[in-house]
């Protein structure tokens, strides 16, 4: 469902996607909602916006561990894009009274 663009620039920049909705089901069947930072310094490929959007959507209804969820967007995001460093921030909104905040970078896993 991931869509890759063609990169248009030969020079090396950043792009920083902000998600703010990202909404998925919680361990006990409770709606979790989370921002999604992306950081992607890329390579040949960039990220179509509007199918990262339904990729997105496409968790709505998935239960998942905050855990499992930024390493399956991060595994998925490296598999299509190939950038040369992906950094995911995941800031989920409190529940039951505690904020939890999950940072998975492709530079510790080299």
């Amino acid at each position: 469902m991931l869509r890759p663009l063609k990169n248009p620039a030969r020079e090396k920049y950043e792009i920083r996607i902000r998600c703010p909705e990202v909404t998925f089901l919680g361990k006990r069947d409770q709606p979790d909602f989370g921002l999604l930072v992306i950081t992607l310094y890329p390579r040949e490929k960039i990220i179509d916006l509007r199918s990262l959007k339904q990729y997105l959507f496409s968790f709505r209804g998935e239960l998942a561990s905050y855990e499992r969820l930024i390493n399956v967007l991060y595994d998925d995001l490296m598999a299509v894009f190939e950038p040369d460093q992906l950094i995911l921030e995941m800031r989920l909104r409190p529940r039951g009274g505690i904020a939890s905040t999950l940072r998975v970078d492709s530079a510790w896993r080299r």
